[in-house]
């Protein structure tokens, strides 16, 4: 089984990518409120490929175009048994608003202490508007055992996940 990542190259100037957890890594455990108040752990998908996306802030046009290209296309992941699950520094008050909004068709959660986000190497230090801890936009594929197998983590918020590389990442763990 192949594994992927999307990661700077050394010599290049404009670096758009730093991955500080690998593909090959094992994820990081978690446990998060949704944005009905639910309870969701990562190890509740074992068993399942998971998509787990860290976004900055609900409400802003790169993430709901990011969001709603995931909502648009949730049957082809469905079809590749992964489950999605999005994360942002939002309150869950937050998320609920915007996922009945948007009619999100996936979990919402709220790490609004950024617990995982640290976990995942996803904050800002400093993000637009002097913001301080707001989840970068980023990207994992977590197979069935709970192994990093893509990781994408964007310094440039207005970039989008690599969906495509992430479709065939998904596509290569059925193999």
């Amino acid at each position: 089984m192949s594994i992927f990542a999307r990661h700077p190259k050394p010599d290049h100037p404009n670096l758009n990518s730093i991955i500080m957890l690998k593909p090959g890594d094992k994820a990081p455990e978690f446990s998060l409120r949704a944005s009905d108040k639910s309870q969701v752990h990562l190890k509740d998908f074992h068993g399942k490929n998971v998509v787990l996306l860290f976004f900055p802030l609900a409400f802003t046009s790169v993430c709901t175009k990011e969001l709603c290209h995931m909502r648009d296309s949730l049957a082809e992941y469905e079809q590749l048994d992964a489950q999605i699950l999005a994360i942002s520094v939002d309150s869950l008050y937050t998320l609920n608003k915007w996922k009945q909004e948007q009619n999100f068709n996936f979990p919402m959660l709220s790490d609004f202490n950024k617990s995982v986000s640290k976990k995942y190497d996803t904050l800002y230090k400093t993000f637009v508007f002097e913001m301080k801890g707001v989840s970068k936009r980023s990207a994992f594929v977590i197979d069935r055992e709970g192994v990093i197998r893509y990781a994408e983590v964007l310094e440039n918020a207005g970039e989008l996940p690599d969906f495509e590389t992430i479709k065939q990442t998904l596509k290569r763990l059925e193999d």
